[in-house]
């Protein structure tokens, strides 16, 4: 059985080097939308990629980047999304956030 709802989609382009307070960022994001109580989040380490300065991120073995791209992608209501926002103004130095609405179809056990 699904369920259909309208949500968000939180998605955080960054790279995997970035820290703070001495942690991955990315793994900061996700202790704080566990701690707001956020339905889940998804971290996902990128094999290529480059963001605004052109510099590549690569898996490729000859490269050996130690900054691969990672995306975190939260999904949840829009309200539960704008309290994780505050915090992602503290956190972030450099990178690209999306939100956008999406029509979920959540499928859970009874």
């Amino acid at each position: 059985m699904h369920f259909e709802e309208e949500d968000v989609l939180l998605r955080i382009f960054l790279g995997e080097s970035d820290v703070y307070c001495g942690k991955p960022v990315y793994e900061q994001i996700i202790r704080k939308a566990r701690e707001l109580k956020l339905s889940g989040a998804t971290v996902v380490r990128g094999e290529m990629g480059f963001g605004a300065h052109s510099h590549m991120r690569s898996a490729n073995v000859l490269s050996l980047s130690t900054d691969l791209p990672i995306v975190v992608e939260i999904v949840d209501s829009e309200a539960n999304i704008e309290k994780l926002l505050p915090f992602l103004d503290e956190v972030l130095k450099e990178g690209l956030v999306t939100k956008e609405s999406i029509h979920v179809y959540r499928y859970q056990k009874h």
